[in-house]
């Protein structure tokens, strides 16, 4: 498996987690028509925010995704973000409410995160070798 990074203008990042909410009351809403558009939705959603949805799933009673967002931003404003204006547009489209809607009946207020990350021992090898590898260069400066 390659591993892409993604630059900003000033860093290269690789920060994606797992995410999983679930509608209010956990009433069983994802389905048909709706789940097709929920993920036209997400992925227009995620791309505002310059992020990237790697992959995603929507269950009956709940959303799973695996997302790369950049870290100028939070997990928490992406999430919210997400969770607020696909709410909204629901209500729009399929309730029929045009104006002033926030969109607040739809999800739940959680939701769950994990990171997803390279190799562990990897990165604990490459922190550790960091001292011996920084004297090597230190070595080899002509000034």
């Amino acid at each position: 498996m390659d591993i892409i990074q993604q630059t900003l203008k000033h860093s290269v990042w690789e920060c994606k987690y797992h995410i999983v909410w679930i509608p209010k009351y956990r009433k069983k809403k994802l389905y048909g028509e709706l789940r097709k558009y929920l993920g036209e939705i997400f992925h227009e959603l995620a791309k505002q925010k310059e992020c990237k949805i790697e992959e995603g799933h929507l269950m009956s009673d709940h959303v799973h995704m695996l997302i790369s967002i950049p870290p100028k931003y939070s997990v928490a404003q992406i999430v919210g973000f997400i969770k607020g204006k696909s709410a909204i547009s629901i209500a729009r489209t399929y309730l029929g409410r045009r104006k002033n809607f926030t969109g607040q009946s739809f999800w739940a207020r959680g939701y769950h995160v994990s990171t997803v990350g390279r190799d562990e021992e990897k990165i604990r090898k490459y922190i550790q070798h960091q001292e011996q590898e920084d004297r090597k260069l230190d070595k080899l400066s002509l000034f």
